[in-house]
Formats: C-alpha cells, sequence, structure tokens
C-alpha cells in the first residue's frame, strides 16, 4: 500500500529529531536508515522498525503486530511502532536505539560490483 506525503513527512521529522535519517521510496512503502543502517519502514501509513528476540517483547507488550507484506503468515522481522511511541521523543530514541542495535546485529550484504 502506499504512504501518504503528511506520514512520510511526520515520520521522517520525528526520527529525525533523534537521528539524522534518510529515506527511499522501495515497493510501493518507504524504507528508512540512519548511521548507514537500514532499521525501518513505512506501509500503509504504519512505521515498522526491524526486531529481534531482544526488543519483540515491547511491541508484543503494547499489542503490536509484525509487517506482513504478503498478506500471509510470511513475517520480514519488523513490528508496528506504537502511535504513542512514535509521538514521545524519549520513548521513541529507545525503540529506534533497539531497531538500529539490530540492524547493526544482522551481516551487510557486500554491493556487486
Amino acid at each position: 500500500m502506499a504512504v501518504s506525503a503528511s506520514f512520510r513527512e511526520f515520520v521522517l521529522e520525528q526520527l529525525g529529531a533523534v537521528s539524522p535519517v534518510s529515506a527511499r521510496s522501495m515497493f510501493g512503502g518507504v524504507g528508512i536508515s540512519s548511521q548507514g543502517l537500514f532499521f525501518a519502514l513505512m506501509d500503509d501509513d504504519r512505521l515498522y522498525f526491524k526486531v529481534d528476540d531482544g526488543n519483540r517483547g515491547d511491541y508484543e507488550a503494547k499489542g503490536m503486530g509484525a509487517f506482513h507484506p504478503y498478506g500471509d503468515e510470511r513475517a520480514m522481522g519488523y513490528f508496528e511502532v506504537p502511535e504513542d511511541v512514535l509521538e514521545d521523543a524519549e520513548e521513541l530514541a529507545h525503540w529506534m536505539a533497539g531497531a538500529l542495535r539490530v540492524a547493526a546485529s544482522k551481516p551487510r550484504k557486500k554491493k556487486a560490483r
């Protein structure tokens, strides 16, 4: 699904207040990077952060679900960020740090020459 211009602008402003971010359109959504790490995405006017066993419980405790781009059981390791977290700079910084930690722990793919 698409991401509205107003949602994209709001999310990037909120995230940018924590750490510089860059965004690029991809597959109808938006990919977000910071510190050279791809850690988040937007789709259907929802923000998702990268998760692993270390931070997944925070999302589940708030009742947030996984990103399922194909509408079936396959998830991609991203969970929806709660709206109240997105609107609280201090809380957002904590959640964003967790997503960046997960992104940093994943081996990077080498670019083809």
